[in-house]
């Protein structure tokens, strides 16, 4: 026998099987419940080798994602903590800002961007007077 169902909106098709009275059905076993694994943030100034390296006033991917958005330009000011670009991954926005105060040198990346982590992104030049 042919049933159409839905679930959440969507139809299946499935053919079920009458037993006889005489055959037994196997007993429902439930699935082991999923284990919870609480994520890791890394700060965005971890020292990793991947994340950024400030010496030299390079930020890089903290993830691997998509560019969703570039507020700077090459030669504009920034302030610490200012947003520099902002990644998608996994449905998940990760904002990347400035370390310090600066002039944006160089952004190498654009909207609609696939990026690596660790893949340099922007390149920042301290302000006179400011330790790089």
């Amino acid at each position: 026998m042919k049933l159409r169902i839905t679930i959440a909106g969507n139809v299946y098709e499935a053919e079920v099987e009458v037993l006889d009275e005489e055959e037994v059905a196997a007993p429902y076993v439930a699935p082991p419940a999923p284990v919870y694994v609480p994520a890791v943030s890394v700060p965005p100034t971890s020292g990793n080798a991947f994340d950024n390296d400030l010496s030299n006033g390079i930020r890089r991917s903290p993830v691997t994602g998509l560019v969703i958005r570039v507020p700077v330009a090459p030669g504009q000011s920034v302030e610490a903590g200012e947003l520099l670009l902002v990644l998608e991954a996994m449905k998940m926005e990760t904002q990347v800002t400035a370390p310090r105060a600066g002039t944006v040198q160089k952004v190498h990346v654009e909207p609609g961007n696939s990026v690596k982590v660790g893949q340099v992104l922007v390149e920042l030049e301290a302000r006179d007077g400011e330790k790089g």
